[in-house]
């Protein structure tokens, strides 16, 4: 009997943890989405609505067990321009048209096409991340002068807002040293509020931001009218938001899978969010994706199955419906605390040390990476990275194409090729031979050499019509079938080995080979 009680005992202690993980990420959850939601320009309701069918939706049906989803910077600072120039109900047609776009990513198994994002991509977008969820916090540290603007606190209440965060962060500290029985943030968030309730401290809190009371979201069809010019102006906004959210959403479940060491499936993501974009147009919400600020909150406090999400999404709409006033209660501080150490803990810091180490360019577009997500966005950013990893890897393939000489038991001779011929190494493929001081016979020897596109064929075509117009015979030895039968003026100039001759597709699929997890 007592070994039956044991895997109980275990699960009640994993269903606690994964309670307390889901309330402390739900209460992280409310400033985000109120301050979200005034980027957007929109009611805090619609980021707070957002939130809950997301973080739902993505937590039952998701890719990534842990992760966690819900209104986000990156979709509000392209929400703002659509809201102020044809109002919100546009808005929620534009989330719903998203939301479809992105289940036809899934569909199509689109999501595969994030394995070509290169790590040091992945570093800076990670790093930049973190660097714009510590600079969104500076926020919390400021005031309306007003005249439009904000300025610092005054001293004594900055000096109270600091202290109180590190106070919050050596709680979260100090208690993922004693216990992991509670999450760590969890006590971080509670001691720092009986703190400043128990002393009076007049300190912002939550309620200072706005009142987070509501009710029951509506069933409703955008009030948009049904023409062409409405799809007009909410395809691209759609387009754009569909992008975004799942570049973010699906780095963020690589960066998850890699921290709790287990495998996400990014089809099912791609699903997800867009059946959960979907649902919250319908309910007035302003959209959403995965969070990796929320995310790692979750991971750190213990989360790992879909319970914490659930949970996380039940407490925010409990938190609307009957326990506003506590919520409100919370201070800033305590909240700033908890980010300030997801800051510390989402940097890869281990990406300093490196520096010196890797390749310059992987160096550069790290820094890249990171620089463009803080002055733009990460979908932008992510973008850009892959673009520069290219040309990067494009560049270094068409250093190395080179050639040994020989000569041959008739006399010819012998260029051993090795390398790749593609678009960005046809210069320096043909500069390797010299047709008018080469000899009556050449062989020109593919067997270490891949052909990738139409650019290395054609440079193959119009290498053999030099050859032939100087009245030089010239064989081919080793070209894979279907580069003989793209060959134009070269193709009777190949000799065929079935044995030696390779096998390979020209400009193949790689991705194509491997199952995309659905």
């Amino acid at each position: 009997m007592p070994h039956t009680d044991q895997p109980a005992a275990h699960g009640i202690a994993r269903l606690r943890i994964e309670v307390l993980s889901g309330l402390t990420v739900a209460m992280a959850l409310v400033p985000e989405a109120i301050a979200f939601s005034f980027v957007a320009g929109v009611e805090p309701l619609v980021g707070l609505y957002s939130a809950f069918f997301v973080g739902l939706v993505t937590a039952i049906f998701g890719g990534r067990p842990g992760m966690i989803s819900g209104a986000t910077g990156a979709l509000a600072v392209v929400i703002v321009s659509l809201v102020a120039s044809h109002g919100v109900e546009y808005l929620f047609a534009a989330v719903i048209l998203m939301g479809g776009f992105q289940v036809l990513a899934g569909v199509f198994h689109l999501g595969k096409f994030i394995r070509l994002v290169p790590y040091p991509v992945m570093l800076g977008f990670v790093n930049g991340l973190a660097i714009v969820i510590f600079l969104a916090q500076a926020g919390q540290f400021k005031m309306d002068d007003g005249y439009g603007g904000r300025t610092w606190l005054e001293t004594p209440d900055l000096l109270m807002m600091v202290g109180l965060s590190i106070l919050t962060m050596i709680v979260i500290w100090g208690s993922s040293k004693l216990t992991r029985a509670v999450p760590a943030p969890l006590v971080g968030i509670v001691v720092t509020t009986l703190l400043v309730l128990g002393l009076g401290l007049d300190v912002r809190n939550v309620g200072d931001m706005a009142s987070i009371a509501g009710g029951l979201p509506s069933f409703g069809l955008p009030d948009v009218p049904a023409n062409w010019e409405t799809l007009r102006v909410i395809v691209p906004y759609a387009l754009i938001l569909a992008a975004i959210g799942l570049i973010e959403s699906l780095l963020t479940l690589n960066l998850v899978a890699e921290i709790t060491e287990t495998h996400g499936k990014a089809s099912k993501e791609c699903l997800a969010q867009g059946g959960a974009n979907v649902l919250t147009g319908f309910f007035g919400g302003m959209g959403g994706c995965a969070m990796i600020g929320q995310s790692m909150i979750n991971v750190e406090s213990g989360g790992r199955t879909r319970v914490a999400g659930i949970t996380a999404s039940v407490f925010l709409l409990i938190f609307v419906l009957f326990t506003s006033g506590l919520i409100e209660m919370i201070p800033l501080a305590a909240l700033v605390g908890v980010m300030f150490m997801v800051v510390i803990g989402t940097f890869a810091w281990s990406s300093l040390r490196i520096m010196r180490k890797i390749p310059k360019s992987d160096s550069f577009i790290l820094i890249l990476v990171s620089m463009v997500t803080v002055v733009s966005d990460l979908a932008v950013a992510v973008i850009v990275g892959v673009i520069v990893s290219a040309l990067v890897l494009a560049w270094k393939a068409s250093q190395r194409i080179h050639v040994r000489v020989k000569t041959g038991d008739q006399g010819e001779k012998i260029y051993m090729l090795n390398g790749t011929l593609f678009f960005a190494s046809v210069e320096s493929f043909a500069a390797l031979f010299n047709p008018r001081e080469d000899p009556d016979d050449v062989v020109i020897d593919f067997f270490e050499t891949r052909v990738l596109d139409h650019s290395g064929l054609n440079a193959i075509d119009t290498l053999a019509e030099k050859y032939k117009r100087g009245g030089k015979n010239l064989r081919l030895r080793h070209l894979s079938p279907d580069c003989r039968a793209l060959l134009e003026r070269a193709g009777s100039l190949v000799e065929v080995n079935v044995i030696e001759d390779p096998k390979y597709g020209i400009a193949v699929d790689y991705g194509a080979r491997f199952d995309d997890e659905a």
